[in-house]
């Protein structure tokens, strides 16, 4: 059985454990041998990584594979948020990047993404093909090639570079920044100790509008708590935001794909309900109409604006590797999954937590409305929407048997109702690894199987605040009574 398995967003694993220096090797020697067989080798390869531990010298060994096959790479000087790679990918015309991170996952991991040319995660064919060429080499890594960044460096075959000021440059494109300075907020900003710390003042300080950062620091312990924008990773935050007075909290994960928002009030935000606002704010904001792409654990509010404004909703499976080719297939303005990442054609076929955050403040200054406001508009139009996740994490060693018992009661039992409500249909979704149960009043259940961590994921969205909990306990009994 291969250790290393790409997921839904790339490699990820414990410190030490599965993920050394080998396992990354043999991972970018994968990505070497697979941008060879494309005869395009001398495009190179981006490479760059986040805050975790020891993220740049996992960097570093990564460029001396890929260097020793004689392929050209552009390596990161400095740790910067996921998507400034994806965005240095394309605009340097690089064949593939990798960029070592683990995005949102525990403090003890650390993990290993591959985009493709366009700056999209790579899909599933790309890592395919990738892993065709790691597996055979997990158990010997020693026959992995080498060379030591100094020879490199003569060689002419390293280009060092600081991706911010490019990515910041073309963020600026997007928005009217000089506006966001003047308008005299008060926003509070949350880079949880990851690649994002620094970013969101050097784009909207130096005016009448104050930023509060909080914890803009490097930490790869993360302050004890996973680096993802969701609560209560994000209590402190929440609570700031009354205490500054702020107009809004803006909030991302480790690497900043992933996106948090904190309303005037400091109530969070789910990630479906700023998925809905993200969704309206293009459609009327910026005056688009073009598709949008949907993750199957994503809002049901999706389809009723695409109903009401003529936008045609797309669903695919949990991942960005999903997202961003469908957004491309189907010319789609914007893409976004559960876990708070949003891609936006304008911009990259790729998750950026930053951009989704400036696009809120620019949905505020727009319509001169506070979050609040905005969201009680969205909700009289098209919910109301109530929506949490409870996580059910289990023991690595056991995960594979919990996984193979949860998926065949799945497969076998079919409930006609579900928290006291019919069930209208049963979906078992394309990947194999979980099961939607849709009700008679358009709420749903999803359950799924993580494909990064040992975990299986119980989502539910309802129309009644009250229903919420009894739909998820009766999902959560299905995960723990499963035979």
């Amino acid at each position: 059985m291969p250790k290393i398995v790409f997921g839904t967003d790339g490699w990820r694993a414990r410190i030490a454990e599965e993920y050394t220096y080998d396992a990354v090797r043999v991972c970018a020697n994968g990505v070497a041998e697979w941008v060879k067989s494309t005869g395009e080798e001398k495009r190179g390869v981006v490479i760059g990584f986040d805050r975790r531990f020891s993220s740049e010298f996992f960097a570093d060994a990564a460029a001396e594979v890929v260097t020793a096959h004689g392929i050209p790479v552009h390596l990161a000087t400095t740790a910067s948020p996921t998507q400034s790679f994806s965005w240095a990918t394309m605009r340097k015309k690089a064949k593939a990047g990798i960029v070592i991170t683990a995005s949102h996952n525990p403090w003890m991991d650390n993990g290993f993404k591959v985009k493709a040319e366009t700056g999209a995660a790579a899909g599933p064919d790309m890592l395919k093909a990738i892993e065709a060429h790691i597996h055979p080499l997990e158990d010997t890594p020693n026959k992995v090639k080498r060379m030591k960044l100094d020879d490199a460096d003569r060689q002419g075959l390293i280009d060092r570079f600081d991706p911010a000021p490019d990515y910041l440059a073309h963020v600026a494109e997007l928005f009217d920044l000089e506006a966001f300075k003047a308008a005299g907020y008060t926003i509070v900003c949350e880079p949880l100790y990851g690649s994002a710390g620094g970013y969101f003042p050097r784009l909207l300080a130096g005016g009448k509008t104050k930023i509060v950062e909080l914890h803009g620091e490097r930490n790869p312990f993360f302050g004890g708590v996973n680096p993802e924008p969701i609560p209560p990773n994000i209590n402190e935050f929440l609570a700031r935001i009354p205490q500054e007075k702020a107009n809004v909290g803006l909030a991302v994960d480790g690497d900043a794909d992933r996106a948090g928002l904190g309303d005037e009030n400091g109530k969070f935000v789910t990630t479906l309900t700023l998925y809905a606002l993200l969704m309206w704010y293009l459609i009327t904001i910026r005056g688009l109409k073009q598709p949008v792409v949907k993750t199957v654990n994503m809002t049901s509010m999706a389809d009723r604006l695409g109903e009401k404004f003529g936008v045609k909703v797309y669903e695919v499976p949990v991942g960005f590797k999903y997202i961003g080719p469908k957004m491309q297939e189907t010319g789609a303005m914007f893409g976004g999954e559960e876990s708070g990442g949003y891609g936006f054609a304008m911009h990259l076929p790729e998750r950026d937590g930053i951009v989704a955050d400036l696009f809120i403040l620019d949905f505020m200054l727009k319509t001169k409305k506070t979050p609040s406001q905005l969201i009680a508009e969205l909700m009289a139009m098209v919910g109301p929407s109530f929506y949490l996740r409870r996580d059910l994490h289990f023991d690595a060693a056991a995960y594979g048997g919990v996984k193979t018992r949860v998926m065949e009661t799945l497969d076998r039992e079919h409930p006609t109702s579900l928290a006291g409500r019919a069930v209208a249909k049963i979906v078992q979704l394309d990947t194999k690894d979980g099961t939607k149960f849709f009700l008679d009043d358009g709420s749903w259940l999803l359950l799924r199987l993580s494909g990064t961590e040992p975990l299986v994921r119980v989502y539910a969205e309802t129309r009644s605040q009250d229903e919420l909990a009894p739909l998820l306990d009766a999902g959560e009994t299905m995960v723990r009574e499963a035979k």
